[in-house]
């Protein structure tokens, strides 16, 4: 059993930390929820006022957070958690945030000697749940091997990706392609469903074809086609817009900085702005439907 700090307990963050109360760890959470909050300790987990009492006498810190500025807030400065941690704690962060971001925290944990990976995820929501997220992480071997058992009841896969910030470049190529796909998939949908098919015909048509593609194999976006997934609970739950198009500005502003061409990636960053402009930004990324549906 270890001690396990876990900031942030939203959509992701909830679900993780109560695989690892279930894995049998000593889990303390925080977050600005009070429903967040309940819902750890009604799943046997502990819960704190604040994010430096959650991580009092941890060895190990988890953090899922919206942004970089969340991130930065959270560690650095006179009152962030490495001016707190003792030498030789793991910190696991899996947010997804600017590579530069990872890198300029990790940075300062070592200078702390404290062991800090870039940690972030891809499953959504349900892979959360069922503890089935992959892990794709940066930092150095060794607090990677470290890591490995915290990660797993979580996890259905884990990758060391290199160096910090790694893992958060592989998480935003991987995005970038989800909303690629995403977009593609509900436009396909629509065509079809404007000239008279079914969509969960089409669906199981494009899934055995060579369509086939993750968001129709478990998060397909058309209502009604499949139970368990946000589209069939008015687009609530799961992966925001608003943070597909933050991941896909991040994904813009790596693409300028390494002279890479994505004109695919842009193109579904405009479409995501725009779909979050319109009022959805709080919706999950498949409504992104909505869209081409109407």
């Amino acid at each position: 059993m270890t001690k396990i700090a876990f900031i942030g307990l939203g959509n992701m963050g909830g679900p993780m930390a109560q695989n690892l109360v279930k894995a049998g760890h000593d889990v303390t959470g925080f977050d600005l929820s009070d429903a967040a909050l309940k819902e750890l300790q009604g799943a046997g987990g502990k819960t704190a006022t604040s994010a430096a009492e959650a991580a009092k006498g941890a060895e190990v810190v988890v953090s899922m957070l919206p942004a970089s500025q969340h991130v930065e807030s959270l560690y650095l400065g006179a009152e962030g958690l490495f001016s707190q941690l003792p030498a030789g704690t793991l910190v696991l962060d899996s947010s997804t945030i600017a590579a530069d971001t990872a890198r300029k925290v990790a940075a300062v944990a070592a200078e702390k000697k404290i062991r800090f990976m870039d940690t972030p995820v891809s499953g959504g929501v349900g892979g959360a749940k069922a503890g089935t997220l992959t892990f794709i992480c940066g930092g150095d071997k060794e607090a990677f091997d470290q890591a490995k058992p915290i990660l797993e009841p979580m996890a259905k896969a884990t990758f060391h990706a290199g160096d910090a910030g790694a893992g958060q470049i592989a998480k935003i190529c991987n995005n970038m392609l989800l909303a690629v796909l995403m977009a593609g998939t509900t436009e396909s949908l629509a065509m079809g469903v404007k000239n008279g098919l079914d969509p969960a015909v089409l669906s199981e048509i494009m899934k055995q074809s060579s369509g086939g593609n993750w968001t129709l194999n478990v998060y397909n976006p058309w209502p009604g086609v499949m139970e368990g997934v946000p589209s069939s609970n008015n687009y609530q739950g799961g992966f925001q817009v608003d943070l597909m198009a933050k991941d896909l500005g991040l994904a813009l502003d790596t693409a300028v900085a390494s002279k890479s061409s994505v004109p695919m990636g842009s193109l579904a960053r405009n479409l995501f702005a725009l779909h979050a402009q319109k009022g959805n930004g709080g919706l999950d990324f498949s409504s992104i439907q909505k869209m081409f549906a109407e």
